[in-house]
């Protein structure tokens, strides 16, 4: 039987209050959450200096016979590099961290709320907070006019400038940062978090969080992403992605339409249901002796999510069911 926990990420529920989120979780078979800062469920700036409200989050765990696993802060990573600062920002960041809506002072905030996650971990007794980075040169991703290698160069740095001071805290506080690899963030591909990396110079504070669905659908294998970064697959979200089949009119960007249109070329579906290969990622994280949490995010705009969510965990359940018991450690002895 596998000792991996499976959890819900709650940030697809954020309109929900914290302790309904809990108690439904826990009705479908949940052994924890992996709790947002968005709405009810967590806020950052109150959980650093009140332990009162930090043992209240515990205790509504403890009542719902749940834990804590890990904690998002998602949002606020984003407006750490973006350029432009703008509506997009003003409508997910919390108030505290957008104020006057100053573009340096929200970047500046946001790298705050992003070190105070690392705190609040701390004293949740988690090790791990994902999240995005956001980037300064996503806005240059398959653009015309084209723009000369100095620029991406820049961008990197400037990551590494503002990330940096972040992970001094992290590494303070005994927490790593597991970065979702996604569009729009620094690191978005194979290559990319390859450069990312490098940029930080590898320290260990910085990995992945391992979501395949945005591996899918921009032909990065999702297994083989696995074993190459098995030193810095620090957390696991699933998520899956279909692929519809080529008609000549569906592109894989989207063509601006909203999920759930059929007309796109690719959509999130429940977990079990896409493209993902499932049973072979999950041998990979065996061999690669990740034991962490499983975090099931909700995202398909064709199902209800209340079915939905309790079908995703009755799905991953049955594939660590299968979980080998012997050690993968020869998997990598030719590599």
């Amino acid at each position: 039987m596998s000792t991996r926990p499976v959890t819900l990420f709650t940030g697809q529920w954020a309109d929900l209050p914290f302790e309904q989120v809990a108690e439904l979780a826990a009705g479908w078979g949940y052994d924890g959450l992996e709790i947002a800062a968005s709405g009810d469920h967590l806020d950052l700036r109150r959980a650093e200096t009140d332990d009162a409200y930090v043992r209240s989050r515990l205790e509504i765990l403890e009542r719902h016979g749940l834990r804590c696993y890990a904690i998002s802060n998602h949002l606020a990573g984003q407006a750490v590099c973006d350029d432009p600062i703008d509506f997009r920002h003003r409508a997910i960041l919390r108030d505290y961290v957008w104020d006057d809506g100053d573009a340096e002072g929200v970047r500046r905030r946001a790298a705050e709320d992003m070190a105070r996650a690392a705190k609040v971990a701390r004293k949740l007794g988690v090790d791990t907070v994902v999240g995005f980075t956001g980037s300064s040169i996503w806005q240059y991703v398959a653009m015309f006019p084209p723009v000369p290698a100095s620029t991406i160069d820049a961008g990197y740095a400037d990551f590494a400038a503002r990330w940096n001071p972040i992970l001094d805290v992290f590494d303070g506080e005994g927490v790593r940062f597991a970065h979702e690899v996604h569009p729009g963030e620094i690191a978005y591909d194979y290559w990319t978090s390859v450069a990312a990396l490098e940029a930080v110079e590898h320290r260990a504070a910085f990995g992945f969080n391992w979501d395949p669905s945005h591996m899918m659908w921009q032909d990065i294998d999702p297994v083989g992403f696995i074993t190459d970064f098995r030193d810095r697959i620090y957390h696991v979200d699933c998520k899956d992605t279909r692929l519809r089949r080529p008609n000549g009119r569906a592109g894989r960007m989207g063509s601006h339409l909203p999920w759930g249109d059929p007309r796109r070329g690719w959509d999130f579906v429940s977990t079990g249901r896409g493209d993902v290969p499932w049973e072979d990622a999950f041998r990979a994280l065996t061999a690669i002796g990740y034991d962490g949490p499983i975090s099931i995010e909700w995202e398909d705009a064709g199902m209800d999510r209340l079915h939905g969510a309790e079908e995703a965990v009755r799905f991953v359940r049955s594939l660590l069911w299968k979980r080998p018991e012997a050690s993968f450690d020869a998997a990598f002895s030719n590599q």
